[in-house]
C-alpha cells in the first residue's frame, strides 16, 4: 500500500528536516515500522521546501507561508498525485480541508483522521466537523472513551469508525538500576519521578501537596521533578521546606531528553496529575523503562497504563496521597514487569504499527 501522512498545520519555526524529525520523533517510530512493508510518505508544512528520505520514509516539505490555509487546493492536489491508498490526516482541527481532500481523492483512497489532543468544537463549528467526519473512513484516538464522547457531542458522525491507537511511544529501554543512579545521583526509598510542564493542566501543585503529606509518614521517600516549563515553580517552592537538603521534593528543572533514560530507570514510580491529555509521552517513556505509573484517572492515562499501576481522581490531593500509600504495598517487581509487558505488547512502535496494519486491512 501507499500510505500518506498529511499535516495541514504550518510550523514556521522549523527550518530544516533535521529540526522537524526532532520535533516529531515520538510520533513517527511506528510509521517507520510500516515502511518495512509499505510505501510510506509524509507531507508536512514547515519553513522549508524540499524532499528528504529517512528510515525508508519519503518526506515532502511544503511551505506556502500560511498559518492556516482553508482552501489548500495545491496541497490536496499534491497528495492526490502521490496516488495514495490511505491518507492519515493529523488532527481534527481541519474539517474544511478534509472535505476538500475527499472531493479531490474521490472514493478509492481511505481517509483516516488521528486525534492529537484537540478538544471538540461547539456551536456551528461542530456541525462542520461532523459533516467532515462523514468523509473519513476511520478516527484514531488513544482512548476509545474519548472518541465516544466526540460522537455524543455531535462532532463525529458515528462510533463505528473509532479505533483505539496510541499516537506516541518511546525509544527508551530498561537500564540496570545501579548504573542509572550512578548517573542521576538519585537517593531515597522509594523514589518517585515527575516529568512534565509545571502548568495548571499538569497540576503539579496537587502532586506536590499530596507527596508532602505522604512524606511526613515516609521521610526517606523522594519526589524528583523534571520540567521544561516552569509556570508554577514559584508556587511549588512556597510549599517546600526552606532549609537546604530537607525537602522530600527535589526540583531538577530541564535536562536533555536523552538523559531521561537514566532518570526513568532510577525511579520506582512515575507520577502525573494531568486533568486532560490526548496521549501521554512521558507515561509511555516511564513504562518502557519499567517505571510503575501512579497517574490521574483520565481516559488516555487509563488506556495507556492498563493494570500496571494506580489511578487517582484528578485534582484530588487526598486520593493521590492514598495512592502513594498504596504503592508501598505493591509487589514492585511484578508491577514493573507488568508495565514492561504492556509497553511491549500495546504501546511500543512495533505494537502500534501492527494494530494500524490490522485497521487498514479491515477498511
Amino acid at each position: 500500500m501507499r500510505i500518506v501522512f498529511l499535516s495541514y498545520n504550518y510550523s514556521p519555526d522549523i527550518h530544516s528536516p533535521k529540526e522537524w524529525l526532532e520535533r516529531i520523533k515520538f510520533y513517527i517510530g511506528w510509521s517507520e515500522y510500516l515502511a518495512n512493508h509499505h510505501t510510506v510518505i509524509r507531507v508536512d508544512q514547515i519553513n522549508y521546501e524540499g524532499t528528504f528520505i529517512n528510515n525508508d520514509i519519503q518526506y515532502y516539505f511544503v511551505n506556502d507561508g500560511k498559518k492556516i490555509n482553508y482552501f489548500p487546493r495545491k496541497l490536496n492536489r499534491f497528495v492526490k498525485d502521490l496516488n495514495p491508498d490511505v491518507v492519515v490526516v493529523s488532527s481534527f482541527l481541519f474539517p474544511l480541508q478534509v472535505i476538500q481532500l475527499r472531493n479531490m481523492l474521490g472514493k478509492k483512497a481511505k481517509i483516516i483522521i488521528q486525534h492529537h489532543a484537540e478538544k471538540p468544537f461547539t456551536g456551528l463549528k461542530k456541525y462542520i466537523r461532523r459533516f467532515a467526519s462523514s468523509k473519513a473512513d476511520a478516527f484514531l484516538f488513544t482512548s476509545y472513551h474519548t472518541g465516544a464522547g466526540w460522537v455524543r457531542n455531535k462532532n463525529l458522525d458515528t462510533i463505528q469508525k473509532i479505533y483505539e491507537l496510541v499516537e506516541v511511544s518511546s525509544g527508551f529501554y530498561p537500564v540496570e538500576r545501579k548504573i542509572a543512579r550512578e548517573k542521576t545521583q538519585v537517593t531515597g526509598s522509594p523514589v518517585f519521578l515527575w516529568v512534565g510542564r509545571l502548568n495548571q493542566n499538569k497540576d503539579p501543585l496537587t502532586a506536590v501537596k499530596a507527596f508532602l503529606q505522604f512524606a511526613t509518614r515516609h521521610p526517606k521517600s523522594r519526589l524528583y521533578m523534571i520540567y521544561h516549563t516552569d509556570e508554577l515553580v514559584a508556587e511549588i517552592e512556597k510549599l517546600l521546606p526552606k532549609k537546604p537538603g530537607t525537602s522530600p521534593v527535589v526540583l531538577i528543572g530541564k535536562i536533555p531528553h536523552n538523559e531521561l533514560l537514566y532518570w526513568f530507570n532510577s525511579a520506582d514510580f512515575f507520577v502525573s496529575a494531568s486533568h486532560y491529555e490526548g496521549s501521554g509521552t512521558a507515561l509511555c517513556e516511564a513504562m518502557s523503562c519499567g517505571c510503575i505509573p501512579i497517574v490521574s484517572d483520565i481516559p488516555s492515562f487509563r488506556m495507556i497504563s492498563g493494570h500496571s499501576g494506580l489511578l487517582f481522581e484528578p485534582g484530588n490531593i487526598e486520593a493521590l496521597a492514598s495512592a502513594l500509600q498504596q504503592a508501598l504495598h505493591l509487589d514492585v517487581e511484578e508491577k514493573k514487569n507488568n508495565a514492561l509487558y504492556r509497553f511491549r505488547t500495546e504501546l511500543s512502535f512495533g505494537a502500534i504499527s501492527a494494530k494500524f496494519q490490522e485497521l487498514i486491512n479491515s477498511l
